[in-house]
């Protein structure tokens, strides 16, 4: 029988407090960093065991203007891949520019995926999906422009996208560990923003299993 729901995290550190506390009933998949390595684990779960729904806890940085501040909690509203189309001299061309949709059909998908789940009351916002993290303040202001994302990660899209061609609903739950724009280690709360989500995710964790 299928579980109610699969917790995806990309890294151990991302998934320490759920490997202790999540129920024997709740599988989790610590999938490895990146988009190509969330979907493959994803997907090979998925085909072994199957599940109603899916959730990605972990980390992200905040972009300028989002309003989050580190250690500060997230739930996406939907996913975007950030660098997925082509460069030109005029600037960023997406896929639905290109005419590529990623997920073809009725209601075709370009770089906006959707997500359903999430904690009543909780607010949720856009994430986007990179490649390669955002390093300057000038690229920064340059994704918000184009994306109006407020949370950047490196798998959320992917399993996003997964889950949207199995068929079932899809959550995302990050911890703030940095802002986004000049790269300064110094700021970033890594351990703290990773248990900030998991501790979030837990205590929605009954609410997701119902929805």
């Amino acid at each position: 029988m299928a579980a109610d729901l699969v917790v995806c995290t990309a890294t151990d550190l991302e998934s320490a407090l759920l490997r202790s506390l999540l129920p024997a009933e709740v599988p989790l998949v610590v999938t490895g960093v990146g988009a190509v390595n969330a979907a493959i684990a994803l997907t090979r779960f998925l085909e072994r065991e199957g599940t109603k729904a899916v959730v990605v806890c972990g980390i992200g940085g905040a972009y300028p203007g989002s309003g989050l501040a580190v250690g500060d909690i997230a739930w996406a509203k939907s996913e975007a891949y950030g660098d997925l189309g082509a460069a030109s001299p005029q600037g960023f061309l997406d896929m639905q520019t290109m005419g590529f949709p990623v997920i073809s059909g009725d209601n075709p998908v370009y770089n906006v995926l959707p997500l359903q789940l999430r904690p009543a009351g909780a607010e949720w916002v856009r994430f986007v999906t990179v490649n390669t993290c955002t390093g300057s303040d000038a690229s920064a202001a340059e994704l918000v422009g184009r994306t109006g994302g407020a949370v950047e990660n490196m798998e959320g899209a992917a399993v996003a996208h997964v889950a949207r061609l199995y068929g079932i609903p899809c959550g995302e739950v990050r911890g703030i560990s940095n802002p986004v724009g000049n790269r300064d280690r110094s700021v970033w709360r890594v351990k703290d923003a990773a248990l900030a989500a998991q501790e979030a995710l837990l205590a929605a964790l009954q609410e997701l299993r119902q929805s």
